[in-house]
């Protein structure tokens, strides 16, 4: 098992990215969580099969429809606790 800590920014809020990388991550049969990450920044932790994790961060490399990808930054992580994928609260925005 993989598992890679995500951090995604450019225009990644607003555009549905959350619904877009959760609904990927199921049909990839990973687990973790994604969250917006303050301003114009997208946080999220996959973890599975290595081949499924290497084909969402590929995916996430372009994003949903209406994204504009800039940077994604990754890192090696521990797998979540539970199973399954889901969208966490937001963290604040920093002004």
């Amino acid at each position: 098992m993989k598992a890679t800590h995500l951090l995604i920014t450019g225009r990644v809020q607003g555009v549905g990215f959350r619904e877009w990388l959760a609904n990927e991550a199921r049909r990839l049969g990973l687990s973790g969580w994604v969250r917006n990450a303050g301003q114009d920044a997208v946080e999220a932790l996959i973890a599975g099969d290595t081949v499924a994790v290497e084909e969402c961060l590929r995916l996430c490399r372009r994003g949903p429809r209406a994204a504009i990808v800039e940077t994604i930054k990754d890192t090696l992580a521990e797998p979540p606790a539970e199973p399954g994928f889901i969208k966490r609260a937001s963290l604040p925005s920093r002004p």
